[in-house]
């Protein structure tokens, strides 16, 4: 059953219609249902750990590997829920060095990516580290970590996200063009967002009328 409002006025309009009716005339209009997602925070700088300067100053640019380094954290809405993703990037040619999926937003998904991109690159001391002043980056076992590897600490000014665009724009990329554009011919050419939509769709079209 439901009810809706005509034109602006107190009227109402009762269908009494099923769920396999509704499915069916929802994939021949086009019409998906969208479900308000909770806003994930990811960054916390509100915190007691030392601040390290900018060092990077936006200059994204490195002319050799192993120069320059970004990392971040963000998150990727999924079927099984918000996963966090963790990743480092060389500023050199944008390669993803190192990264890490959890669906748990603690201090380790940093260490484990950063620890990725050492085993694989192996950088030299005085590679600069770049990233945000949130808590996972700040922390005294992260720092320890890098002061352990040589790493030149650098972080971006309070809540200015275009101090570390070049990440920024990694995971622009993802929920921006991968997720809800890029086609698969596993998935029958569709998008994974498309994808999952008309499973969604399919298995809603399927109940029973109530």
């Amino acid at each position: 059953m439901e009810l809706r409002q005509i034109g602006g006025t107190k009227e109402t309009l009762t269908l009494d219609v099923g769920l396999r009716r509704v499915g069916r005339l929802m994939r021949q209009n086009g019409i998906s249902v969208v479900r308000p997602r909770k806003h994930k925070v990811t960054t916390d700088s509100d915190h007691e750990f030392n601040i390290a300067p900018n060092q990077l100053d936006r200059e994204f640019a490195a002319e050799k590997p192993n120069q320059k380094w970004a990392g971040d954290m963000s998150y990727v809405w999924t079927r099984e829920g918000w996963l966090y993703l963790s990743v480092i990037l060389d500023l050199h040619s944008r390669q993803v060095i190192g990264w890490v999926v959890s669906n748990r937003m603690k201090r380790g998904l940093a260490i484990r990516a950063l620890k990725m991109a050492i085993s694989f690159r192996v950088p030299p001391r005085g590679c600069i580290h770049h990233t945000d002043r949130c808590n996972q980056y700040c922390s005294h076992d992260y720092q320890k970590f890098l002061r352990q590897h040589g790493f030149k600490v650098s972080m971006s000014g309070k809540s200015d996200c275009s101090d570390n665009a070049a990440v920024e724009t990694f995971f622009e990329y993802i929920n921006g063009f991968y997720n809800p554009r890029r086609r698969h011919s596993t998935l029958g050419w569709k998008s994974p967002v498309a994808f999952e939509r008309n499973t969604a769709e399919t298995s809603y079209g399927s109940g029973t009328k109530k």
